[in-house]
């Protein structure tokens, strides 16, 4: 008698997909880089979009989910609209789900093309 399995199942170990990136990461980080590109500190903009400094430092690390208005008042202490702030982190989110995208298939793959910001509830 053999040993042999005919129908024996082969496993194939997969790479794990790529993680979706979190809105409040790209958020937080369009807010720290133009803050920096600024030269501005931490206080410097929390004092002028009166919110608290330790609250503006969890928001650009990313830990804090933060409401429209504190994004809003973060933004425009920066001199940006929400608008302008919103399209920042639009084109993070597709330079990083391009990067995404390349790395899990080996080509680059193409931007959607739509020429908006969808945001839902």
């Amino acid at each position: 008698m053999s040993s042999h399995v005919p129908n024996a199942v082969r496993v194939v170990a997969l790479r794990p997909a790529a993680r979706e990136p979190l809105w409040r990461d790209l958020v937080g980080e369009v807010l720290r880089r133009v803050r920096r590109a600024q030269g501005r500190t931490l206080k410097d903009v929390a004092d002028a979009a009166r919110i608290s400094m330790p609250y503006l430092s969890e928001v650009e690390r990313g830990r804090k989910e933060a409401s429209s208005e504190v994004l809003a008042a973060a933004a425009g202490a920066l001199g940006l609209t929400l608008g302008d702030l919103l399209a920042q982190v639009h084109g993070e989110l597709i330079r990083v789900t391009a990067h995404h995208a390349t790395s899990a298939t080996g080509h680059a793959a193409s931007a959607p093309r739509h020429g908006g910001l969808c945001l839902a509830a």
